[in-house]
């Protein structure tokens, strides 16, 4: 029969949630910590009390993956209810479409491009000269050429990562961002939902097993380690270490919270491409649960900036100077025994929601088998950089 082990749990969002509700069946004992007063993380969602909208607290989370098992498993703890991400964007005074579609296309140029028509077009006014394109600018040049460029992508990513586009590696833009058809469906993914009553709820369920103690408004202190068997921690890598090497690169979002009496926008995500505007974009959060029928509304003005010491860690950067760092706290890292990173802040990665679920399943279920015979279990099942 198996032993059972004593299992530290470091952060109570959908890494911690799923890889202690595994261990949790398998008969481990399993504690998690959590350093706010509530669960789910930036995933984090609670019923406004005067409208009744479910606000998304540390702004929207779409779920949206290909990946069956997963969207199975989700299934199990909150019904997903079915919801597209249709996407706007203000730019220069008129509201478009995003990504750009042929009706974005055709309302931007005041054309009336079939398909084929739009395609050609579009290939006419990219830069042909970038043939290799090394930059986030050069990427989109070459793609979408100058005007598009200009009017859906400079000014938003240069307010998103305070810095021009030209510095920004091309693989932020990882795919053409531009459809030759009128479907301004955000995601591709086969299976897109919300869930119905919240994150914060199916969370909760996730959690909510008898070998499972949560501990809120906790810190995991490292006093602690030599009392479990083995830690999954889903906390900022660098962080662990007591920033030894310095604090890695992250943008942050503040948020400026207002109401309204009626319909706000007319949809959950309008984008401002304009320098001028300081907000990247405005949220409304009764359009995130469009079964729901609400007559006030919530809504978010949101601003990045980097990250302090005392601010929450969005996105990671991972420039030069970044990964630098990065190497040195994987190298440290490694040689942490019982110990494994995961996660969007513990492996310095944007993770989509279904890609973290997948990497914490396949992460309680790699450390079952590992228990269970010699092998040790590895600081990170998906290393943030491939070490020399």
């Amino acid at each position: 029969m198996p032993r059972i082990e004593k299992i530290a749990v470091v952060g109570a969002g959908l890494s911690g949630a799923v890889i202690g509700r595994e261990l949790a069946k398998a008969g481990h004992e399993v504690d998690v910590f959590e350093t706010r007063n509530h669960i789910a993380g930036n995933c984090h969602t609670e019923r406004d009390a005067a409208t009744g909208v479910m606000v998304h607290v540390y702004g929207p989370h779409i779920f949206h993956t290909d990946d069956k098992d997963v969207w199975d498993y989700v299934n199990v703890f909150q019904n997903f209810l079915p919801y597209k991400n249709r996407v706007k964007t203000t730019s220069s005074g008129q509201v478009y479409s995003l990504p750009i579609n042929l009706h974005t296309i055709n309302q931007f140029f005041g054309k009336v491009f079939r398909p084929d028509e739009a395609r050609a077009f579009i290939d006419s006014c990219s830069d042909k000269s970038i043939s290799d394109p090394k930059t986030f600018e050069d990427q989109a040049l070459r793609f979408v050429g100058k005007d598009l460029y200009d009017a859906f992508f400079k000014g938003y990513t240069q307010k998103q990562w305070g810095c021009s586009p030209a510095e920004l590696p091309a693989s932020i833009l990882k795919r053409l961002p531009v459809r030759f058809n009128y479907d301004d469906n955000y995601f591709f993914h086969k299976y897109q939902g919300m869930p119905e009553h919240g994150y914060t709820e199916m969370i909760g369920r996730i959690l909510d097993h008898t070998n499972i103690t949560v501990h809120l408004e906790t810190r995991f202190d490292s006093g602690l380690r030599k009392s479990f068997d083995h830690i999954f921690y889903s906390g900022p890598l660098d962080g662990y270490f007591e920033y030894e090497y310095g604090r890695l690169g992250y943008r942050t979002l503040d948020f400026e919270r207002f109401t309204y009496e009626g319909d706000y926008q007319g949809c959950a995500v309008m984008n401002y491409g304009d320098v001028a505007v300081p907000h990247t974009r405005v949220t409304e959060h009764k359009h995130f649960s469009p079964w729901e029928d609400h007559a006030g509304s919530v809504c978010y003005r949101e601003f990045s900036r980097a990250c302090g010491p005392d601010d929450i860690p969005y996105y990671p950067i991972r420039l030069i100077k970044e990964k630098e760092q990065l190497g040195q706290y994987v190298r440290r890292a490694l040689q942490e025994a019982s110990v494994t990173f995961v996660g969007r802040l513990g492996t310095y990665r944007y993770l989509d929601m279904d890609v973290t679920i997948r990497e914490a399943l396949d992460t309680a279920r790699l450390y079952l088998s590992t228990s269970a015979g010699e092998t040790p279990m590895p600081a990170f099942l998906h290393p943030p950089l491939q070490m020399p």
